[in-house]
């Protein structure tokens, strides 16, 4: 678990850069860049979508090779560079360039960090070990979003500054990254990987997978970037400082709710954790859709929390679980690419809706999916066992 716990700080200290940015990226495209939240939902859609296209490949590859901690180096640089973009913005252009680039990292580092959690506990803890990376994961943001509010109330709304500081931590989870210690795969375990052929056929996965799958992609269309939680926040008259605690309340949340959720799904199983998760999606976007005082929107970003920490780590451990042997990296890869492409259009709809039919539209999509999506999980994962492994009694580990 050395392993797990060296990549949970690794997280926590690149959430603290990315945190201390995330939560002003919409106010200061809209305030002092000028963007509409058409443009800002057009930022996020392509930055997501176009990054996530390399999880599968970085997963497929990692797998191809037996190799994690080259890509995990990779893809946390790439996020570092991505983030200096953000000090030289004279326009949304380069917000969308910085935003590309440090999507793209993790797109190149996230399906081998994950498969190395997985290689890096045993099945009994899985959802203890992802849930742990989540839970230190998410406690960086809520520092990050500290510091972001301290440094934007300290330099009178100045958002350079932010984004200057948030380098120093990223720099050092890059840093950090070098201690992990990874297997490395006998030449016979290579050449065995080798000759099972790696591949992206839909037919060879597991019909549970491939029912999950379809129903998260389905899902994700009606979710959209958070940034629009952001922007329904201060068009209620929060102030950005006020927006930035906001974002702090649900990261906290988060971060209290991912441990505990990921060691409960390894005791009572992962389906009933994703089914309530979602659920709570489904009832949070209607709240937010239907919020007419602002005192109920701090009850919205806990609750919003809540949906993200019972189901982040334990959807992780599920597709560890029921992944082909070999495949792990492969499979999460193929998940996130799946979110991913889903991403551009959600967030694109989600800014279209906002701007031609108001800013509770959006909100309305994203109820309505989120509990179709809580019942469409508990239809298809019905054959998986209460430890959250195939009934079969399959193991991947």
């Amino acid at each position: 678990m050395v392993n797990v716990l060296l990549l949970g700080l690794v997280s926590l200290l690149t959430d603290v850069s990315s945190e201390m940015v995330y939560p002003l990226l919409p106010l200061y495209l809209t305030t002092r860049l000028g963007a509409s939240p058409a443009v800002v939902g057009l930022i996020e859609g392509i930055a997501e979508s176009l990054a996530s296209l390399f999880k599968v490949f970085s997963g497929y590859f990692s797998d191809r090779i037996q190799r994690r901690k080259p890509w995990a180096i990779g893809g946390y640089a790439s996020s570092t560079v991505g983030k200096a973009l953000f000090m030289l913005s004279a326009s949304w252009s380069w917000i969308l360039a910085g935003r590309v680039i440090d999507r793209f990292g993790k797109g190149l580092r996230t399906a081998p960090r994950d498969a190395l959690i997985a290689e890096s506990s045993t099945l009994e803890f899985r959802g203890t070990a992802f849930g742990l990376h989540r839970m230190l994961d998410t406690l960086g943001a809520v520092v990050g979003v500290l510091l972001a509010y301290y440094f934007l109330t300290s330099f009178r709304g100045d958002y350079r500054p932010v984004f200057m500081f948030a380098l120093v931590p990223a720099s050092l989870g890059v840093l950090l990254l070098f201690a992990v210690r990874e297997r490395v795969a006998r030449k016979e375990d290579t050449a065995r990987t080798e000759a099972r052929t790696l591949n992206f056929r839909w037919s060879v996965l597991d019909s549970r997978l491939k029912a999950f799958l379809v129903v998260v992609f389905l899902f994700t269309l009606g979710n959209s970037s958070n940034q629009f939680l952001l922007l329904r926040a201060q068009n209620m008259g929060f102030s950005p400082a006020s927006v930035i605690l906001l974002y702090l309340t649900y990261n906290i949340v988060y971060a209290a709710v991912s441990y505990p959720a990921g060691r409960l799904s390894d005791r009572i199983g992962r389906k009933a954790l994703l089914v309530f998760g979602y659920l709570v999606y489904g009832l949070v976007y209607f709240g937010f859709a239907l919020a007419r005082q602002p005192g109920s929107i701090w009850l919205l970003f806990g609750a919003y929390g809540l949906f993200a920490g019972a189901t982040e780590g334990v959807e992780k451990a599920l597709l560890v679980d029921i992944a082909p042997p070999g495949q792990k990296a492969t499979v999460i890869g193929l998940h996130a690419t799946l979110v991913g492409i889903g991403l551009l259009p959600a967030s694109l709809i989600a800014g279209l809706l906002w701007s031609y039919l108001g800013s509770s539209a959006p909100f309305y999509l994203g109820g309505v999916l989120g509990i179709a999506a809580a019942l469409g999980l508990w239809v298809v994962l019905k054959t998986v066992s209460p430890a959250g492994s195939p009934e079969e009694g399959a193991r991947t580990s």
